[in-house]
């Protein structure tokens, strides 16, 4: 590769034009080297240099247009400088003060912001990529011809969800341009070491998907080319992979620095260097004359220095324990919508199912998502029926891809749509944990972003289904701020808590008992009703002691007074896991002074183990005895039906219950 870059300029660019892309480098330039020394001063805590990579993020910018969205990463300070953002709020921001984008909660371009179409990563990376696809998705439904461009960089395309998103937006013919530049190196680690073929580009090929290199230190190149291929994917809706050649001339951060970088390559890139090469063209061309160079520069070291000023007086932020608790999830008063008296008696699964499809009435432009979702109609036939009465636009089967789609469904909440997600088996979230615990429930703690998302979880055991398809793991979820949580035992409570969490902006893991998919019936209300999260339920009352469960276990307890008629108990079937109603069981606990929580879950750190603590901190002095749990072995769930039942909790039930009642 020759270090000589060859400016060619195309005759319908104007002067003007011209020029605007000259300022539009030279000032992240200018700012990152005051950056630079506000690091060495202690003011800023951390810095990610994009020196040399400028005109990439101004190029791609500069090519779309201002409400097209941009998905930007470490090195990609002049996607906000391009988009206008004042530069005060991005000192703030780097500062941790109030007037930049996260409260002082998140860091550098750990954010988003809606009022200029920019969607911040987070540091894992990859899922930058399936957000881009669900934002692109919900340009295709709503048929506004526009593109998404999403960065990323070599290292992270050996991520899984890299190759996840490009699949999914492949297979979709999402309008998105995949921006990735190739600097040679992630952190330390060169490219050859990262992957074996030649150009990123090639990646393309196994996606069936167009690809192109551009060299990423030629301003004009990467304008030029991005414009075309914006234009021709807002007309022609597919997604496009482009490799972007350039490299990194500062470390990963600055801390890491660059000795690992062969000097010769330092010197060979410096000479590449965008900024001045391009401003040398200018000259050559008489576009550019000294006087302006000088003139621009000075306006510019003015506003850096004059918004800086305005980001240092900004006082500190006082921590208010008020605001950082109820900044968790996006304050929402749900509408009470009450069930009719007219009911019919219908299976477990039938309640979802039917909520499930007046949600799809209600919110005509929600969107299901999973995998055999649509003329398959799920593998529990949940959306069976739903391809004839909503289209595959609206019910979308998805590739084997978890992380993406989870991504992908965050992406269509920032683009203002709705959606339902179905995890095939709960089990298999963990495939899709990392968007669920760091995307979808820090989001609108970290910049204010909802993340109105659904995910329906069939899960549970005693159905001889084995470790990889029976464990309920409302555990994993219910510690991560953020999440709701809701997990009904009955068909009635399942529909109305369906369509709640459906309504509600804030994420949402919905636990269904597949075991009682077809095994519980109850008469149901046939309108679009609505059952409040975070309210449990009384079934039962008595004085003897209080016993709290949900979902299957709630059963399984049933079944036990219906065998045991003497014992007189408040039994509360919690439905909500987070948010939780504490104050039904404690009125209940404070009235009866024993209780037991059982859960299908293994005992140690489920569910039970939080409220056991609660109840001993809250309703100490109203004990009579132990509070104690009900729960599953410590072992994975084994499929032989004998085994089985000696590993669910609901065989040890009857003896600690009367066990308790005799303390």
């Amino acid at each position: 590769m020759s270090s000589k870059i060859d400016f060619i300029k195309p005759p319908s660019i104007h002067n003007e034009t011209l020029l605007s892309l000259y300022k539009s480098m030279l000032k992240p330039r200018l700012i990152e080297e005051k950056m630079l020394i506000l690091l060495r001063q202690g003011k800023i805590s951390k810095w990610f240099s994009g020196i040399g990579q400028e005109a990439i993020s101004v190029g791609i910018t500069a090519a779309l247009e201002k409400e097209e969205y941009i998905l930007p990463m470490h090195r990609n300070l002049g996607v906000f400088t391009t988009r206008e953002i004042p530069l005060y709020k991005l000192f703030s921001q780097w500062q941790g003060k109030m007037n930049g984008f996260t409260k002082g909660r998140d860091r550098s371009f750990h954010f988003g912001t809606q009022a200029y179409n920019i969607i911040g990563m987070i540091s894992h990376l990859g899922p930058q990529l399936g957000v881009a696809d669900g934002i692109a998705l919900a340009n295709l439904l709503k048929k506004n011809n526009k593109v998404c461009a999403v960065f990323s960089g070599d290292g992270a395309t050996s991520e899984g969800d890299f190759h996840e998103a490009l699949n999914v937006a492949a297979v979709w013919s999402l309008p998105v341009l995949f921006c990735i530049e190739n600097n040679g190196y992630g952190l330390s680690t060169p490219s050859l070491e990262q992957f074996k073929c030649v150009h990123i580009a090639d990646k393309g090929i196994g996606y069936g998907m167009e690809s192109h290199i551009i060299d990423g230190n030629n301003i004009l190149e990467v304008y030029t080319k991005v414009s075309e291929f914006a234009e021709s994917v807002r007309k022609n809706s597919r997604p496009i992979l482009l490799e972007f050649k350039t490299f990194r001339m500062r470390g990963h951060e600055e801390a890491s620095g660059t000795k690992y970088v062969p000097q010769a390559d330092l010197d060979f890139w410096a000479a590449k260097d965008p900024v001045e090469n391009y401003q040398e063209f200018l000259k050559n061309e008489g576009i550019l004359s000294d006087e302006f160079e000088v003139s621009l520069k000075k306006e510019i070291v003015h506003e850096i220095n004059e918004h800086l000023q305005i980001a240092f007086d900004e006082e500190k932020i006082t921590p208010n324990l008020e605001t950082e608790l109820n900044d968790v999830y996006q304050n929402y008063v749900p509408d009470k919508i009450l069930p009719s008296i007219e009911k019919k008696k219908i299976r477990f699964v039938d309640a979802v199912s039917e909520g499930l499809e007046q949600s799809m009435i209600k919110h005509p432009d929600l969107v299901v998502m999973g995998q055999d979702v649509a003329e398959y109609g799920g593998v529990f036939k949940i959306t069976d029926g739903f391809v004839a009465k909503f289209g595959k636009e609206r019910v979308r089967n998805t590739p084997i891809c978890e992380s993406a789609i989870v991504s992908a469904a965050y992406g269509l909440s920032v683009n203002g749509i709705k959606s339902v997600v179905e995890m095939q088996f709960a089990d298999f979230a963990s495939s899709g944990f990392n968007p669920i615990v760091n995307l979808l429930a820090k989001s609108y703690y970290r910049w204010q972003q909802k993340a109105d998302v659904v995910i329906r979880m069939p899960c549970g055991a005693d159905i001889g289904a084995g470790p990889f398809h029976s464990q309920t793991n409302e555990a994993w979820f219910t510690k991560t701020p953020g999440l709701k949580v809701v997990y009904p035992a009955f068909p009635q409570d399942a529909k109305g808590l369906l369509i709640a969490a459906i309504n509600d902006p804030n994420p949402v893991l919905f636990f269904e008992h597949k075991a009682l998919y077809r095994s519980v019936y109850q008469d149901v209300s046939e309108n679009y009703f609505t059952t409040e999260i975070g309210k449990a339920a009384l079934l039962k009352e008595g004085k003897q002691l209080t016993i709290i469960s949900y979902g299957a276990a709630i059963h399984w307890v049933l079944d036990v007074l219906e065998k045991n008629k003497n014992i007189c108990a408040d039994v509360i079937d919690l439905r909500s896991l987070q948010p939780l109603d504490v104050e039904t069981i404690y009125r209940s606990v404070k009235k009866t002074g024993k209780a037991i929580i059982v859960q299908e879950d293994s005992l140690f750190s489920g569910i039970s183990s939080d409220i056991s603590a609660l109840i001993n901190e809250n309703c100490f002095e109203h004990l009579d005895a132990p509070v104690k749990r009900v729960a599953s072995l410590e072992t994975p769930i084994p499929f032989d039906k004998n085994l089985e039942n000696q590993y669910l909790g609901k065989n040890r039930l009857e003896k600690m219950l009367l066990n308790l009642i005799d303390y």
